[in-house]
């Protein structure tokens, strides 16, 4: 880490974000990334496969490059520093875990999601309770326990790094009366160790939760959660060089999202006609392509009339498109994942643009 940066942490909260805020508009655009835990090679393999490889030479170091966008700088935090990292203007955009962003994010913040999900990083914040408590198996039930409770002269105690999430959860659940444990560090083990009663607790598949006898409850999902990628409204405002990186980065994730889910197919097809063959490929339509199939002429050294039809179908109707082209008389038949399927214009760019416009 650079000196200046070491010695900025030692300066107060204001001194720090009137430092970074006064960088010229030119200064390009920074990415705070999580520095380590479950999302961090998650992190860095995603921005692989969008293009946006980061050069990280030393796993000691906290900053890096991308060198396929000159003028980025990438930052790495802790994931839940994330957020109040980028609200005190350390960065322009970042990613971390929708739980975290929601969870640490101040009323009135200039730090907003521009993509919810960015397909990796699931897991859910969940409510567990022993598995010893046989009648309790739903929120309903939890609600008339936290009752019991307080007819005792008892707290329903609830172990938790989410204490913001879950009070508003069960709030909505008609459960008012517990108190939260704020608590680091493994929370399976709270019940037996004795200082909470039930934990409410980030899981990805359960099997911690089961080899702690605990077990989730019916309609007991806090929220579902992922990566997402997030961004510093006040900053990007104020930097048309950064805003415009933004735009590449934004352009280069969600098209990658995108692609993901189609395959583009070739095939030479024999027929008299661009138009006849155009008629067999749609009739089926909801095999044709995503607006119809593009059709050009093959010069075939055998000379015999033929066609090359192209197409970008989703993946799960790789097949039933290949049988198409096949039955349709298709031939040579080449599919190929997309890297990049780009829309008329960004939803995600423009989603910045709008939030840029509520000041």
């Amino acid at each position: 880490m650079r000196a200046d940066a070491v010695q900025a942490d030692h300066l107060p909260k204001e001194s720090r974000t009137n430092r970074v805020s006064s960088r010229p508009g030119d200064a390009g655009i920074r990415l705070a990334l999580p520095s380590d835990g479950d999302l961090y090679e998650p992190t860095l393999a995603f921005l692989r496969s969008c293009g946006i490889a980061v050069d990280r030479p030393s796993a000691r170091r906290y900053m890096a490059t991308i060198n396929a966008l000159p003028g980025a700088t990438v930052l790495f935090q802790r994931t839940g520093d994330i957020t109040q990292k980028m609200e005190e203007g350390s960065a322009e955009l970042g990613i971390t875990g929708l739980d975290r962003f929601l969870e640490s994010r101040r009323e009135g913040s200039p730090v907003v999601q521009l993509i919810e999900d960015l397909s990796f990083g699931q897991c859910d914040l969940v409510i567990a309770v022993p598995e010893s408590w046989l009648d309790v198996v739903s929120t309903d039930d939890l609600a008339d326990l936290a009752v019991e409770f307080r007819q005792t002269g008892r707290q329903l105690r609830i172990a938790t790094k989410y204490p913001r999430l879950v009070r508003t959860f069960l709030y909505s659940r008609g459960i008012n009366y517990f108190s939260l444990v704020q608590a680091s560090g493994s929370l399976e083990a709270a019940p037996e160790a004795g200082y909470a009663d039930l934990i409410a607790d980030l899981t990805a598949s359960g099997v911690t939760l089961r080899e702690n006898r605990l077990k989730t409850l019916a309609e007991g999902s806090v929220l579902a959660s992922q990566a997402c990628l997030i961004g510093n409204r006040k900053l990007l405002r104020e930097s048309p060089r950064a805003l415009e990186l933004a735009r590449n980065i934004l352009e280069l994730v969600e098209g990658h999202l995108r692609a993901g889910s189609f395959y583009h197919l070739t095939a030479n097809v024999r027929g008299d006609s661009a138009e006849s063959v155009g008629a067999r490929i749609v009739s089926k339509a909801d095999l044709a392509g995503l607006e119809g199939p593009t059709i050009s002429s093959v010069y075939n050294v055998r000379e015999e009339e033929a066609w090359s039809v192209s197409l970008v179908v989703p993946r799960e109707q790789l097949l039933e498109a290949v049988d198409h082209l096949r039955d349709s008389g298709g031939t040579d038949i080449f599919a190929s994942q997309i890297s990049y399927l780009f829309e008329g214009s960004s939803p995600a760019y423009q989603r910045l643009l709008d939030r840029l416009e509520e000041g």
